[in-house]
């Protein structure tokens, strides 16, 4: 049963989220919606293993497709593909949950990272992209009127993409180029985290205890896993292992990538943007972080430790 339509509209050089007016849903889909680099395919990869219990590396990105993508697979074909699937379905997004249809029948999985280290990662992620994923973008924005310029490349510089990052979007007085606001991104989903159909994971909680929160994954999904398979499951969605097997879980969207799996699998870690970015950028991040954020959300999007 549809709870409520989707209440906003986005659309950017990669993502446009009226795709979702044209999706099916089916009791038990499950959807994973991430800010981009904070723990998106580490989710889906748990989602995996749990699913179909057993540690083959399976690639995440084609039997989990990002729905709202842009410019990548026709919506036609993408709704045959997910319509032809047998499996319990799982589904990427990059959007807010003001962006995505709300669903009694779905369950929805937001895992959140400190937008310090998500940027970051980004930078890394951006730097490394293929020619011809630049190209497909650059062409998006063109034919697109709403945004009319290629797509926005990623400054050498980590402290000039973070700056341009906090005080660039894609309306005036907005920020998150090419993304939409991160601040505005994980309000929507904090202030949906009572609902029975929505789990909120934090990136430092799945690197401090994974199998406790793979567990708690579990039981969100209703999914039970036998007790002797629990070892191999969560050794199979640590970071070295998915690391070692990249280009096995990436499938088709390693070749997006110079360094294929490896590049998209960088290092995983935190606080590697201490001393990367100017004192008055993180200041300003501060300054964003408790406007948009009460309190608790705020500590707990910059520390994890699960939502009570």
């Amino acid at each position: 049963m549809l709870i409520r339509p989707a209440q906003r509209h986005y659309r950017n050089w990669n993502q446009d989220s009226a795709r979702w007016e044209h999706f099916r849903p089916r009791a038990g889909d499950i959807i994973i919606s991430t800010y981009p680099k904070c723990g998106t395919t580490w989710t889906q990869t748990i989602v995996s293993l749990l699913i179909f219990q057993d540690a083959t590396p399976r690639p995440v990105l084609d039997i989990a497709p990002w729905f709202d993508q842009r410019g990548v697979e026709p919506l036609d074909a993408l709704l045959g593909r997910l319509e032809a699937q047998r499996h319990r379905r799982f589904l990427k997004s990059h959007l807010p949950l003001d962006g995505l249809p709300l669903w009694s029948e779905i369950r929805y999985i937001h895992t959140a990272r400190d937008g310090r280290d998500a940027l970051l990662s980004f930078h890394h992620h951006e730097l490394g992209l293929a020619d011809a994923v630049l190209d497909a973008s650059d062409r998006i924005g063109l034919a697109d009127l709403a945004l009319g310029r290629p797509y926005p490349r990623m400054p050498e510089d980590p402290a000039e993409g973070f700056h341009r990052w906090l005080t660039q979007g894609l309306a005036p007085d907005s920020d998150g180029l090419p993304y939409m606001s991160f601040f505005g991104f994980e309000r929507s989903w904090w202030d949906e985290r009572d609902r029975p159909n929505v789990l909120l994971l934090h990136y430092n909680d799945l690197k401090a205890d994974l199998e406790r929160e793979m567990r708690r994954i579990a039981t969100f999904l209703e999914i039970t896993v036998l007790e002797a398979l629990w070892p191999q499951l969560v050794q199979a969605a640590r970071f070295q292992t998915m690391r070692a097997q990249g280009d096995a879980l990436m499938g088709k969207a390693a070749a997006g990538f110079k360094g294929g799996g490896s590049h998209f699998f960088n290092k995983g870690e935190n606080g590697r943007w201490r001393g990367a970015f100017r004192d008055e950028d993180l200041d300003l991040y501060q300054e964003k972080l408790t406007d948009c954020l009460p309190p608790e959300a705020a500590a707990w999007l910059q520390n994890g430790r699960s939502v009570p």
